[in-house]
């Protein structure tokens, strides 16, 4: 499957779940089930999802539901339904699905949707990056008091960035991180997991964003219980600069 082919069958799985989400009432999307952090919206979306992907022949890694699919599958997709859910059962419109396909070397196409607006990124390997057909690149922000950081989280220590930003999804941060909105980007802790960040970070390397996990673990795996602290900048003079307020080393 080509990754052309792979960014279809992604877009079509967000439009999918965008309308079995869409569905929902006000009341229904704040239902929590009985696990920890979740919402019956998860689910819903999770099924529909699966069943796109299932159908065009990938293993899964979800959020939701762990590892599914076929064991000889040529990719595996990492995938969180909805990032952002406490957005989404708010109203709140900052919510995002994310779909990273890997094979035996990495990522090889990624897709993350913000399902209230229907703002895609999306990103191959060796391709670059797009938002809404337009090739997009990171701001040339190099200094802490130029940048407008998104948090996760509490930081370690507050820097004197000119603006900051806690957004509530970390898939659709970091993509404006790739694409210039914002220049920074720190977590307060290390507790995102692959499906929060993979997708992404295929979209922030193929633009030329830094994205790197504080304690330098690899960014790529699927292993459910992996979590990492992600310290991402538009360029890298602004991620060195950025490191402190994760509890990190760097030029301040």
């Amino acid at each position: 499957m080509t990754p052309d082919r792979i960014l279809d069958v992604f877009s079509q799985v967000a439009r999918d779940v965008r309308e079995a989400v869409d569905a929902l009432t006000p009341d229904q999307r704040r239902v929590r089930t009985a696990r920890k952090g979740q919402y019956g919206l998860d689910v819903v979306a999770d099924v529909t999802a699966l069943r796109g992907l299932h159908a065009a022949g990938f293993a899964v890694v979800s959020e939701e539901s762990g590892y599914s699919g076929p064991e000889d599958a040529e990719f595996t997709v990492v995938l969180d339904p909805v990032d952002g859910s406490t957005n989404c059962a708010r109203g709140i419109s900052y919510w995002a699905i994310s779909l990273c396909a890997l094979d035996a070397t990495g990522p090889v196409a990624a897709l993350v949707a913000n399902q209230a607006t229907t703002v895609s990124y999306y990103a191959s390997r060796g391709s670059g990056a797009f938002r809404g057909g337009q090739r997009i690149v990171p701001s040339p922000v190099e200094r802490v008091e130029d940048a407008v950081v998104a948090l996760s989280g509490l930081p370690a220590r507050m820097l004197p960035w000119k603006q900051f930003r806690a957004l509530g999804c970390a898939a659709l941060a970091l993509c404006d991180v790739a694409a210039g909105g914002i220049d920074g980007y720190v977590d307060g802790g290390r507790w995102h997991a692959p499906w929060d960040y993979l997708g992404a970070l295929l979209i922030c390397q193929e633009a030329g964003a830094r994205l790197v996990d504080l304690a330098g673990e690899p960014l790529v795996t699927t292993d459910v219980s992996a979590r990492r602290q992600l310290v991402g900048a538009s360029t890298p003079q602004l991620l060195d600069a950025l490191l402190p307020a994760a509890g990190g080393k760097g030029r301040r």
